[in-house]
């Protein structure tokens, strides 16, 4: 049987986070507190498959303070940390790329201050089994050309602001276990899609507009292609790299489903019309409009899973046939999770037209 592990999660209230967390009481005997800034992304309401389990504990915070980091910290008492709050969408980076660089890298450097002072006064033993966890993306790597894809020694290429800063908190990690030997490993992921995904990303904005009969925004001509990864497979992933990761390494984690955005939107269209047909439309593919494209739109992104596969033995389970399928069937089976953002916080707008 597993060790019983104490995790700490950041950004557990998140889309992956909370993935993460459900997975870890769902799937071991570990516990996990979630820290957890409760920003318009975090939703409690993700983790209510789990909320009255003991082996969930929540702590609102922010990373940027220091102070309450340590606090959670010294209070848990973990022996992994997996580091996943961050701004993450690209669109919201053009239009205020500050707050991107204030939680991204200085909370990243927070975050580390705090877990280096801890792990140094842990005795020998388990600060040999320490790992910090450090979750970033493939856009730190830039834009591929037609082939080829991501490894993990890529030259970083960042292009838009939220992957310029992680790309430097990926190297404030790198830097605090090359100077004062913190235990960290590391992952870059590919595009998620799955349950309890905000509905400002690709996907769920396709679903929920589809469902409402409202425009269904494509970039330029639908020709940027991305690698998804359904959620769950890639809580499995970190998972499996913070237990079993060499210490120092990056592991690139993906679906190996490339796609056109185009085409991604036009499974969307099939799958809602197969589920809830609309006599209004022929097809939701009728309400496809082409927009202006985003500054600086990164063309392809593909990932090279090799080594997490090689080295660890972990491989994607869902096809993005199937876990497009098991997404729409869940938003339309979870309208009380998203209806409540609709109404409120966010409504669907287009975010990041011009660059300020």
């Amino acid at each position: 049987m597993t060790e019983k592990k104490r995790i700490l999660v950041t950004g557990g209230a998140g889309f992956i986070g909370s993935a993460v967390v459900r997975r870890i009481i769902h799937t071991t005997p570990h516990e996990a507190l979630v820290f957890d800034k409760l920003t318009y992304a975090g939703n409690l309401a993700s983790l209510d498959p789990v909320a009255d389990d003991p082996r969930y504990w929540f702590v609102r915070g922010d990373i940027c303070d220091g102070a309450a980091v340590a606090k959670a910290i010294d209070m848990f008492q973990p022996d992994w940390i997996m580091h996943l709050a961050a701004e993450s969408h690209v669109d919201r980076s053009i239009d205020g790329p500050v707050e991107f660089v204030r939680t991204n890298v200085l909370g990243t450097y927070e975050m580390l201050q705090a877990a280096l002072r801890y792990w140094r006064r842990l005795s020998a033993q388990r600060a040999k089994s320490f790992r910090f966890h450090h979750i970033s993306t493939d856009e730190v790597f830039g834009s591929l050309g037609p082939e080829g894809a991501f490894r993990e020694d890529a030259r970083y290429a960042p292009n838009s602001p939220y992957s310029a800063s992680k790309a430097g908190s990926d190297h404030l990690v790198r830097a605090w276990t090359h100077t004062y030997e913190l235990p960290t490993v590391a992952t870059n992921c590919s595009n998620n899609y799955g349950p309890y995904h905000f509905p400002e990303k690709l996907i769920p904005l396709m679903i929920l507009n589809a469902l409402e009969g409202k425009p269904l925004p494509v970039y330029g001509s639908g020709e940027n292609v991305r690698d998804w990864l359904f959620v769950d497979d890639h809580a499995e992933a970190l998972l499996t790299v913070v237990e079993r990761g060499r210490v120092g390494e990056s592991y690139n984690i993906g679906g190996a489903s490339e796609r056109r955005n185009l085409h991604v939107v036009e499974a969307v269209c099939d799958l809602v019309d197969e589920f809830v047909p609309d006599q209004r439309l022929s097809s939701r593919r009728d309400l496809i409009t082409f927009v202006a494209d985003r500054p600086g739109h990164d063309l392809r992104y593909a990932i090279d899973a090799g080594k997490v596969a090689h080295e660890l033995g972990w491989r994607p389970h869902e096809s993005f046939e199937s876990g497009l399928r098991k997404t729409v069937r869940w938003y339309l089976d979870n309208r009380g999770w998203w209806g409540d953002i609709r109404s409120g916080r966010y409504r669907g707008e287009r975010l990041g037209v011009l660059a300020s």
